[in-house]
């Protein structure tokens, strides 16, 4: 989430006119996260989470993002759900861009997970998995395999200015990847993003699932790959068993992961920690003047790359075959 196009009052009182959820008593904008305009809506009728789509998010890839949040709703799982416009709409614009209304999720991120709170996420992830299983709607990786040597591209000159011969080990693991990547592993809706940013928690209970504007069709264990890189590393950049192995555990609660799935796991998290490697250096590179932003540092999954590079097995990163 992020702030980069500011909305004027008369702007938000004409659109939220379209809505039956009364005047705006407040809007605050949301800094964390780097893809789209995020605001705290206050109304008559509550709070919600207005968003500006822009960056990345395609316009033609909005309506699947809001109708799997309806579908997922359905099923159960706690995450926001698109607020609808008398219309019947979801989707509107304000400001110039794209936009749409959710509800809002009371809790709060985890700023340091604990081995609980990775064994949780490993099972939400997993009733993701699951719900999402008869979801009609398919939406291909734009940040799959195929794209990061176009991201890598325009970096490949300056990335050596973040680290000296950064480009040259970046290149490197493109032409690892394109040769051993797996192929033929289960497939589905992936959230693509779930970060301990994107998580929130009540308690020690997960109380919902945010920004899916990544979520596309792609591996299922590609998804337990990203959580792998976001939830089991410590502050001081060690990977940490305990919470690999509870991660796992959460996960295979609900889910078993194939043998081919986890013999595949120690090349999907290189490829995971590499997607974040290239689009941070996109952010930390090209911000906007002016933005309410914090870019990430690319050097974090840098490192985390560099681990994974010297694992083989996925029991180095906490898997426990039976």
């Amino acid at each position: 989430m992020a702030v980069y196009t500011e909305v004027s009052d008369a702007d938000l009182a004409a659109f939220l006119e379209t809505y039956d959820i009364g005047g705006v008593r407040a809007l605050k904008g949301i800094a964390e996260g780097v893809e789209n305009s995020n605001f705290l809506l206050h109304t008559d009728a509550g709070e919600f989470i207005l968003t500006l789509y822009e960056k990345r998010v395609e316009a033609s890839s909005l309506p699947f993002f809001l109708a799997l949040l309806d579908h997922l709703a359905e099923r159960g799982l706690n995450c926001p759900r698109p607020v609808r416009a008398r219309s019947g709409a979801s989707l509107g614009h304000l400001s110039g861009r794209p936009a749409a209304i959710v509800t809002f999720l009371d809790g709060v991120c985890r700023t340091r997970p604990s081995v609980g709170d990775c064994a949780r996420i490993g099972e939400a992830l997993a009733k993701l998995h699951r719900d999402a299983a008869d979801f009609k709607g398919s939406r291909a990786n734009a940040l799959s395999l195929s794209a990061w040597p176009q991201l890598f591209a325009p970096l490949h000159f300056c990335a050596d200015d973040v680290e000296p011969g950064l480009a040259a080990a970046i290149a490197a693991e493109l032409a690892f990847l394109k040769t051993s990547w797996p192929r033929d592993l289960p497939r589905g809706i992936i959230h693509a993003d779930l970060f301990p940013d994107n998580v929130l928690f009540l308690g020690e209970e997960v109380s919902g699932l945010i920004d899916f504007y990544f979520a596309c069709t792609d591996d299922l264990a590609y998804d337990l790959a990203i959580c792998l890189n976001a939830w089991c590393f410590e502050p001081d950049g060690g990977f940490s068993l305990a919470k690999g192995a509870a991660l796992f555990e959460g996960y295979q609660s609900v889910r078993r992961l194939t043998p081919a799935e986890a013999a595949a796991l120690p090349v999907l998290v290189r490829g995971a920690a590499l997607r974040f490697v290239l689009t941070r250096l996109i952010d930390w590179l090209n911000v906007p003047a002016g933005a309410l932003v914090h870019p990430k540092d690319p050097l974090e999954y840098v490192r985390k790359l560099r681990f994974h590079q010297s694992i083989g097995d996925a029991k180095q990163l906490g898997f426990r075959p039976e």
